[in-house]
């Protein structure tokens, strides 16, 4: 299911140049796309709640594979919305926002659900096909709330243009070949540097994240403890990056500074190698994840808000799509390695070695700042 969201550029093209019958007249083409979705998210997630994984798995399958396409469609429509919505000055701000919510709505999903589906279950630890059915449907009627934000939005209602209907082939070139056409167009040679620097700008977070459970596991942490210092403590920490990050964009431009947040991302990792070699200490424990999820919240705010600058309004969900699925495809290809790698050389090498990776992402970062400096001067 991960895959849709790798590949949602594929389909991006046509959330930017469809409009749906009757509500893009009446929405606005971002809100009724993110309405389609998010009814395609309702509807999935209902289905798999009435189906049964002992006698329907097929079914279910088919159920998750759909809900994943509906949620990778609402996040193209809601990224290009974001984008157009509001000035590249106040992109910061909207991407800090942006990461608050994904990470609450991400807590909700997983351990709301887990939590909704125990206290269905009265208590039973054994499996109960009913639990999980309240769980999902509580999910499916979360997005109602999603429902309210979008008919409460703002938007320029959609209109039909008015020029003369084109041949099949150029639709085809206009909806597909084009954005991408553009971005070339516009970056030059440069966009071969800026897509090699989102291809690999979160990659030390990426794969060093895949093993984090595993390690605290097996460094004699409780659950306990990494639920309260790893997700609740952790999560305090993101959004206060987050947040900190958007001023600092604000304040010094997003290029400028994301040399210096992708370097500060990458060199918290090394606390968690010193942490390896200590075994079960809870107060390292805080400091590591107080400095690792502080510098993701900053670096991920700043990234959010460089990969919005970098699209056309033209063709803004297909390029966002195109740059946000180059993001996690590479990493999480290598982030595949990890575990080998972990078994290999044990964590305090495998955290200074996902550490070390950031570091031609810093120089690339730093090149591509310094040579739209350039173009600036």
């Amino acid at each position: 299911m991960a895959l849709a969201y790798a590949l949602k550029f594929v389909w991006a093209p046509l959330v930017d140049r469809v409009s749906i019958p009757w509500l893009s007249r009446r929405l606005g083409r971002r809100r009724a796309w993110l309405l389609l979705a998010q009814c395609g998210v309702m509807i999935g997630l209902t289905g798999m709640a009435l189906a049964d994984p002992a006698l329907e798995l097929t079914r279910l399958i088919g159920l998750a594979l759909f809900t994943a396409f509906a949620s990778a469609t609402q996040d193209i429509a809601l990224d290009a919305y974001r984008i157009e919505s509001a000035a590249i000055e106040r992109q910061a701000a909207l991407a800090a926002a942006y990461q608050t919510g994904y990470r609450i709505a991400m807590i909700w999903a997983g351990a709301g659900a887990l939590w909704i589906a125990a206290r269905s279950a009265h208590g039973s630890a054994a499996y109960q096909p009913h639990a999980w059915t309240v769980a999902y449907l509580a999910m499916a009627a979360s997005m109602l709330i999603g429902f309210i934000a979008v008919l409460r939005a703002a938007e320029q209602p959609f209109t039909v243009s008015s020029e003369p209907p084109r041949r099949w082939l150029a639709q085809l070139r206009r909806t597909v070949v084009d954005p991408f056409a553009d971005f070339f167009s516009r970056h030059g040679w440069q966009a071969v540097l800026i897509l090699a620097l989102v291809s690999c700008y979160r990659i030390s977070d990426i794969v060093m994240g895949v093993m984090a459970n595993a390690f605290y596991v097996d460094a004699g942490f409780s659950k306990d403890e990494v639920a309260e210092v790893s997700k609740a403590y952790g999560l305090v920490m993101t959004l206060a990056g987050g947040f900190a990050g958007g001023w600092l964009v604000a304040r010094f431009g997003a290029r400028r500074i994301l040399p210096a947040t992708a370097a500060a991302s990458s060199a918290s990792i090394l606390l968690f190698a010193w942490l390896a070699t200590r075994g079960h200490d809870l107060p390292m424990l805080v400091v590591a994840v107080t400095a690792d999820n502080f510098a993701s919240g900053v670096a991920g705010t700043t990234f959010i808000a460089y990969l919005s600058g970098l699209t056309s309004a033209r063709f803004t969900a297909t390029q966002y799509a195109l740059l946000s699925s180059l993001t996690v495809l590479v990493p999480k290809l290598l982030a595949g390695t990890s575990g080998m790698l972990v078994n290999a050389f044990g964590y305090p090498r495998f955290f200074v070695g996902a550490a070390l990776l950031g570091v031609p992402v810093v120089a690339l970062a730093a090149l591509v700042a310094r040579m739209f400096e350039r173009q600036a001067g």
